[in-house]
């Protein structure tokens, strides 16, 4: 089914900033007595807020103190101003979208801040969006709750079952199932955790818009 809107992911489908956020992650860790490999933290951080990991870490026996996320953030908006790649494929994919005239949007677990930094030291890329980029920290509704991604699809005057999620998370394609929106799963690192939440899997972003009916 051709969608009549597109609702991405931030971190891992637009931008590929999860592999520096899980460097900082490991050696912040570290720093708090909690020792984890690069590949054992995006295996089991992936997806969340900045909180949900702050309690997973505190629950797997990290010291970190009170303010830990706030200053968490400080050093990864800093570092992720030095230079954060795009996804490989993605702006084929917008212009695909756009030559269609089907509207998109993002919707991100990341603080509002953090999709300025990454989106916009790319020329030209939030205009894109027209405006339609939502945090659910922002909504007070992170995922896995549905409320990121209907609300999304409610401001592109779309209705949510027309619509499809583009995920590269277990936490980020059962939100689009809990909002009865179909998912395709952005897996070019391992499919399992996305095929468990029904997710459609693809493991390179030039081939979405032929996937798509574009």
């Amino acid at each position: 089914m051709r969608p009549d809107a597109v609702l991405f992911d931030c971190d891992g489908v637009i931008v590929d900033s999860e592999p520096m956020t899980f460097v900082l992650l490991a050696e912040d860790f570290a720093q708090h007595a909690l020792h984890l490999s690069v590949a054992e933290i995006a295996r089991d951080f992936i997806g969340g807020t900045m909180a949900d990991v702050a309690t997973r870490a505190r629950d797997a026996g990290a010291d970190l103190p009170p303010n830990w996320v706030e200053g968490f953030y400080d050093k990864l908006y800093a570092h992720l101003a030095k230079g954060t790649p795009l996804i490989d494929g993605i702006l084929g994919v917008l212009d695909a979208l756009e030559a269609a005239g089907i509207p998109f949007a993002i919707g991100s677990n990341g603080s509002s801040r953090k999709m300025e930094i990454s989106l916009g030291q790319h020329s030209g890329l939030v205009s894109r969006f027209k405006g339609h980029l939502y945090s659910g920290q922002t909504l007070g509704a992170p995922k896995p709750a549905p409320d990121l991604y209907l609300f999304a699809a409610r401001a592109l005057g779309v209705d949510p079952a027309r619509a499809v999620v583009i995920e590269d998370s277990a936490t980020g394609a059962r939100a689009a199932k809990n909002a009865g929106i179909r998912c395709m799963g952005y897996a070019p690192h391992g499919p399992e955790a996305l095929k468990a939440e029904g997710a459609e899997i693809f493991t390179d972003m030039k081939d979405l818009p032929r996937l798509l009916g574009l």
